[in-house]
């Protein structure tokens, strides 16, 4: 099993920056890719960027050049970091962890976290 737990979210202005983090803990061994998404009110849940093992990154559109993803291992735990820049307005939602992971038997599994609120004041 893989655990995620996300923390550092809150309100920010426009313009500012913020930084979330996610705790992962269990297998994290096992885990291919970790990335984070986020959930406006009223709208999907989509993805904002991931990272893989071998720390290749992917942002959506709408966050490059704004945000970027790093990690970072410490005894039985890895991090995973959103650092966020010239905050928007837009970019307001509840922020999810991901973690995509085989289990013992191969399998793919899927973990998340229980999202952090990230609101941008305008």
């Amino acid at each position: 099993q893989v655990q995620l737990v996300e923390s550092g979210g809150g309100l920010v202005q426009a313009g500012g920056s913020l930084r979330v983090s996610c705790a992962a803990s269990g297998s994290i061994f096992s885990i291919n890719v970790m990335g984070w998404y986020r959930q406006a009110p009223g709208k999907q849940r989509e993805l904002v960027g991931s990272m893989t093992s071998a720390g290749t990154t992917n942002y959506a559109d709408s966050v490059k050049g704004r945000f970027t993803i790093s990690r970072d291992n410490a005894k039985n735990t890895l991090y995973l970091y959103l650092q966020m820049n010239n905050l928007k307005p837009e970019d307001t939602a509840v922020y999810y962890c991901n973690a995509d992971w085989r289990d013992w038997a191969g399998s793919g599994r899927v973990s998340w976290g229980q999202g952090t609120q990230v609101t941008v004041s305008s």
